[in-house]
């Protein structure tokens, strides 16, 4: 069990944007021809949203969702240590997840959720799928 000092460190180096699954994604992408912006911020009803990958012409936007901080359902766990903070917090990111896909989709947007364990061509696939 990692010490305090240790958990910090390790929680400080958890990255929110360019995680190895989103740059997998956006490098396939990419080399496929296809243009987007990244954490491209989007405004709707006072809210402010940041999906991971964003086609603005077609209005689709892509977030690439960890297992551990969305709750996926084959992955997430419940943590062993401290479940009276994390239990709330992973259950407000799922609350988040799902009013940003309605906010989104209410805004005309397509909205692409992809699970981290999700292999890379399926991920292109889909992407691509929506964009054609």
């Amino acid at each position: 069990m990692a010490t305090s000092a240790g958990r910090s460190r390790n929680m400080q180096a958890i990255r929110r944007a360019d995680t190895k699954p989103e740059i997998r994604l956006r490098s396939a992408l990419h080399a496929l021809g296809f243009r987007y912006r990244k954490d491209y911020p989007i405004r709707i009803d006072g809210r402010l949203i940041r999906p991971d990958i964003v086609f603005t012409r077609r209005k689709v936007v892509v977030f690439v969702d960890g297992c551990f901080w969305h709750s996926c359902p084959e992955h997430g766990r419940n943590p062993a240590v401290n479940e009276r903070y994390w239990s709330p917090k992973l259950r407000r990111n799922a609350e988040r997840d799902v009013e940003q896909t309605r906010l989104l989709e209410s805004a005309g947007w397509r909205v692409l959720r992809i699970w981290e364990h999700v292999p890379l061509d399926d991920a292109v696939a889909t992407v691509t799928a929506s964009l054609t």
